[in-house]
């Protein structure tokens, strides 16, 4: 009963008519706020004057294309031209010496804005500077006998490719400067050669590698991951082959990584290399499918004859 008796009352306030004079204040005051609105919107139009001796605004005064045809087709056929290998102030100057007399600033309301960071990644870095990297590790393969014996690889980052291989029992100075010797020739040694902090590269390896032309980067302490090429290779050595073998000596577990080195470089398919080996394979479309085996039957390289 109480909500129906103030629902009646609301209804009734609503009805009842206002008085004259209010009605008319409020009439006054809507028509100045129109004509406030009006005058504001007037002002803030620009009259725009037809002259047909001015060219256009997309027309060239030669006649030619405008200026935004210009960068369409720098766009297209070098995208690099727009996106941030030369800026608004190299693509104006281009522009003026074509003949067309635009701002510097209507250039730049076209560029491409860049994405990405100022300067290149570290993926662009590397893919760049990958052919004169190397890099050289020690790992360890115990024996029957509970021996431990020393495999030292070096490899390229540019293809992958496994460069030396070597085993020995004791991994001394000398032998690595050696083994650095035997593995590049003067005229293909790599600019750079990335390697870990251990001891056992002295004051000899640094020389050797000084006297060849190529520049010592050894890695931050206690960092595995700065030299990951190296150690990537490592941990696909010990699952692809070591881990299946047991090994009866120097000997043995030479002949079973020079072996496995073969393989790596000339028949195993890498991802990072889009499906391709190390030594680029011929893509194969006729022929009989046999296999060869590898490794004794560990790995096997199919091909068609």
């Amino acid at each position: 009963m109480a909500l129906w008796t103030c629902r009646c009352a609301w209804t009734t306030r609503r009805a009842l008519p206002t008085c004259p004079q209010q009605t008319q204040q409020q009439t006054t005051k809507s028509s100045s706020r129109d004509s406030r609105l009006t005058l504001r919107l007037r002002r803030c139009q620009k009259p725009t004057r037809q002259n047909a001796s001015r060219p256009g605004r997309h027309q060239n005064r030669n006649g030619g294309r405008d200026h935004l045809g210009i960068l369409g087709e720098i766009k297209s056929v070098h995208p690099g031209e727009i996106i941030g290998i030369r800026r608004a102030p190299r693509i104006h100057g281009e522009l003026l010496k074509l003949g067309f007399a635009v701002a510097q600033s209507s250039v730049a309301k076209y560029m491409v804005k860049r994405r990405g960071p100022p300067s290149q990644g570290w993926r662009t870095f590397l893919h760049n500077h990958a052919p004169d990297i190397a890099a050289m590790d020690l790992f360890v393969v115990p024996t029957i006998g509970f021996d431990l014996l020393y495999a030292f690889i070096i490899v390229r980052l540019d293809r992958r490719g496994l460069v030396w291989i070597n085993v020995t029992t004791n991994p001394t100075a000398e032998w690595i400067a050696r083994q650095l010797t035997e593995a590049f020739p003067w005229d293909e040694a790599p600019h750079y050669l990335i390697r870990d902090r251990d001891q056992t590269y002295g004051a000899i390896v640094t020389r050797r590698l000084r006297a060849m032309g190529i520049r010592d980067k050894p890695t931050a302490p206690a960092s595995p991951w700065q030299n990951g090429f190296a150690e990537r290779l490592i941990g696909s050595i010990r699952r692809e082959c070591v881990d299946h073998f047991i090994v009866l000596g120097e000997a043995h577990l030479r002949r079973i990584l020079r072996s496995y080195a073969r393989y790596y470089n000339d028949i195993r398919t890498h991802r990072s290399l889009d499906k391709d080996a190390p030594v680029s394979r011929p893509v194969q479309r006729t022929g009989v499918i046999t296999s060869n085996p590898i490794l004794g039957g560990l790995h096997r390289h199919y091909v068609r004859v």
